[in-house]
This record gives C-alpha cells, structure tokens and sequence, in this order.
C-alpha cells in the first residue's frame, strides 16, 4: 500500500512539472489518503500483534 502512496505522488510530481495543476491535486490529495489508511493499518495491525503476545517479525 505504502508503493501505491508512493506511485501517487510520483505522478504528482510529474503532472505538476508538466503544469496541469489539476491532476497534480488530485493525485496529491489520493496519494494522502492512501498514505494515512496505510498508518492506521500499521498501528492497528502493531497493537492487535501486541495484543496476540506476539513480537513483530523484522
């Protein structure tokens, strides 16, 4: 999920270099949310391992 963010952003680079501010924002605005939902699901998934008794695997 955290490559999709990634991806997003790239593109919003791109559009934005290229001067069509529009898809820049969107893409911008996706990348941000696709962010946030990927550190809701790492906190989430951190304490329910916590929770289990189990450590994370590095």
């Amino acid at each position: 999920m955290l490559s999709w963010a990634l991806l997003f952003l790239i593109i919003a680079v791109i559009a934005a270099v290229l001067g069509f501010g529009g898809i820049a924002g969107a893409a911008t605005g996706i990348a941000k949310i696709i962010f946030f939902v990927f550190l809701v699901l790492l906190v989430v998934s951190l304490i329910a391992n916590a929770v289990r008794g189990k450590s994370p695997k590095v």
